[in-house]
């Protein structure tokens, strides 16, 4: 009752055909398969990029760690802290 029937198939190009026109379908097939060509390459590109960063990184056991160096603070200023005011308090006084 799932399964896909020849004239599903048949009644979707109509629908397809009807919508887009003969003449827009071949250009719109070409377009998105260029398309997925371009991202194949892109995918494979970046695999390949993940591949050659990976060997060309180098150990780091040979590597001394940074030291962090003696830098203080200035002051900071303290801010006017105001006092806190209930919303619900504030309502109810007016």
């Amino acid at each position: 009752m799932g399964a896909l029937k020849p004239w599903h198939i048949i009644v979707f190009v109509i629908v397809l055909v009807l919508l887009f026109g003969a003449k827009r379908l071949p250009d719109a097939a070409r377009s998105l398969g260029r398309s997925l060509r371009i991202i194949k390459a892109e995918t494979k590109g970046l695999i390949d990029e993940d591949n050659n960063v990976a060997e060309k990184a180098e150990p780091q056991h040979g590597r001394e760690p940074l030291r962090p160096t003696e830098i203080q603070d200035p002051p900071r200023p303290q801010a006017q802290q105001q006092p806190y005011v209930d919303p619900v308090q504030r309502t109810n006084d007016r």
